[in-house]
């Protein structure tokens, strides 16, 4: 191997261990970790069908994964979750028991999350992959 080959496979290697290093410490967030698990050992939150996930914890500000904002509208999720929903008037009791069944593992979630020392304020954040692996279109707006 020649020099320039040598010194070239040295850089390369040491640019992927950096960028390497670098995406392992951004990733790494063990309170986010205790969180989603306390999150998942709640009935109310588990048993539902989209789980509820913090995204992340910056200086008191815990980010929650939602499937529904006020621009995808809890019926278009719901269909999704309960077929049998699908094509169902809002009003409709099976419609109105559903969405009632999300509002409480969403606030659920949000009781969960709020109760921990180090949360000060929950701010929600629309999981538009989730959304789109399940054919919903949706714009990633603020909740």
């Amino acid at each position: 191997m020649d020099s320039f080959t040598r010194n070239y496979s040295i850089g390369l290697g040491a640019l992927v261990l950096a960028l390497s290093a670098l995406w392992i410490y951004s990733a790494w967030a063990p309170r986010v970790w205790e969180i989603n698990d306390l999150l998942e050992s709640q009935p109310v939150i588990s048993d539902y069908p989209y789980q509820f996930r913090l995204r992340s914890l910056d200086n008191g500000v815990a980010t929650i994964s939602t499937p529904r904002s006020f621009d995808v509208p809890a019926i278009q999720f719901l269909a999704v979750v309960q077929p049998g929903l699908a094509g169902l008037a809002q009003d409709d009791p099976r419609v109105i028991a559903a969405q009632q069944r999300l509002v409480d593992a969403q606030k659920r979630a949000m009781e969960v999350v709020q109760s921990q020392p180090d949360v000060k304020r929950v701010a929600w954040e629309l999981d538009v992959r989730w959304l789109e692996d399940h054919g919903v279109h949706a714009t990633a707006a603020p909740y």
